[in-house]
Formats: C-alpha cells, sequence, structure tokens
C-alpha cells in the first residue's frame, strides 16, 4: 500500500491510531487505507477488527443495495468487523448515493478516493453525503492537491491520506490556507466583500 499518513482536520498526523484496513479486491486503489487484508485473513482472525469495502461492489445494476448472496458477504463482513466502512471511487454514481442513504449513514468511516488532480467528483460526493445527513467521517484519498484541501474540508471532508511525500512539515499550512470565502459557508461569517 505504499508510505501513507492519515491526517485530521487540523493537519495532526494520526496514522498511529489508524485501525482501518481496507478489504484487497482486484480494483483497491493504493492509499485507501494504511493496510489491507484479504477476506480470508479476515475471517480467520480471532480478533474482530475496523474494515473498509467498496462500495461499488454492494450494489446491484439498480445502484441499490444488493441481495441475496451478496447480502449475505455483508452480513458475514459485520459479525467478523469492529467497525465497518466503506470506499467510494469515482466509477460510483453520485445518483446512487440518496438510494443507500440508510446503509452510508451506518458506516463509521465513508472513503472518497480522488483519481486524478482535476477530477472534482470527490468534492461533490463529500458534499453530498453531508447532504444526506452523514455525521461521520469523510476520508479523502487518491490524487487530489495540498491546495485543495481547505476546499475538501468546507465541502465535507474530515480526513485526508497522504503519501509520504506530500506528508511534509508545513502540510499544516493546507489545512488552514482558506482564510476566507465568497459565500460565508465555514470560513468567514460574511461573503469578502462585505469585510470591513
Amino acid at each position: 500500500m505504499g508510505n501513507h499518513h492519515v491526517l485530521d482536520s487540523h493537519g495532526a498526523d494520526i496514522s498511529g491510531e489508524d485501525t482501518w484496513q481496507a478489504l484487497a479486491t482486484a480494483q483497491l486503489p493504493d492509499g485507501i487505507a494504511l493496510s489491507n487484508l484479504t477476506l480470508l485473513e479476515l475471517l480467520h482472525k480471532q480478533e474482530k477488527v475496523d474494515v473498509l469495502v467498496p462500495l461499488a461492489d454492494l450494489l446491484n445494476a439498480d445502484g441499490k443495495l444488493a441481495n441475496g448472496l451478496l447480502e449475505q458477504v455483508l452480513d458475514i463482513l459485520k459479525q467478523h468487523s469492529s467497525r465497518l466502512g466503506v470506499w467510494i471511487t469515482s466509477n460510483t454514481d453520485a445518483d446512487d448515493l440518496p438510494d443507500v442513504k440508510d446503509f452510508l449513514l451506518t458506516q463509521d468511516l465513508i472513503v472518497i478516493h480522488v483519481p486524478s488532480f482535476v477530477d472534482g467528483r470527490g468534492f461533490s460526493f463529500a458534499q453530498t453525503l453531508r447532504q444526506l445527513g452523514y455525521e461521520g467521517d469523510i476520508r479523502m484519498a487518491g490524487a487530489f492537491g495540498r491546495d485543495q484541501i481547505a476546499y475538501l474540508l468546507r465541502a465535507g471532508a474530515t480526513s485526508f491520506v497522504l503519501n509520504e511525500h506530500d506528508a511534509k512539515s508545513d502540510i499544516s499550512q493546507a489545512f488552514t490556507a482558506l482564510a476566507s470565502s465568497y459565500d460565508g459557508r465555514d470560513a468567514s461569517a460574511l461573503p469578502m466583500f462585505s469585510k470591513n
């Protein structure tokens, strides 16, 4: 999984406290979690662990939670996990999120993978999750830039997975780089043009 660090919403490195492991799949993006495990390893563990699974693998063709065998697999995952979370990739249709709202609201962690710097769907996913009422941890992973962190925070992200190179000692500046905002949300009570 490469050398990554998990940072909280203030830029503090919380990698040492992070216990999440991604369920290994053929499409597991780099950086979803600091470590991963296979389904077989999970089933043979004596202790329960925090597990991230791909949301796309739990949905049917209509974008709803699959039933039948996949529903049984999800139940087994829940039985062998202390906490369950999901990851969302760019292949996920944002229009499907409201259809699985009840499921998403029960997740302890939702990781949004950003495949490239120019892909803005991570912002949309985070904002949609907050609008649906999700109050848990939204973690960004993938190819987002340092200069996007303050904006991702405003969209609803609460933690970030950064590779070793990007998690430099001055990274905390990226978490406070947005001193004001035009729309008056989060960064300032008034729009920029109204300030004295």
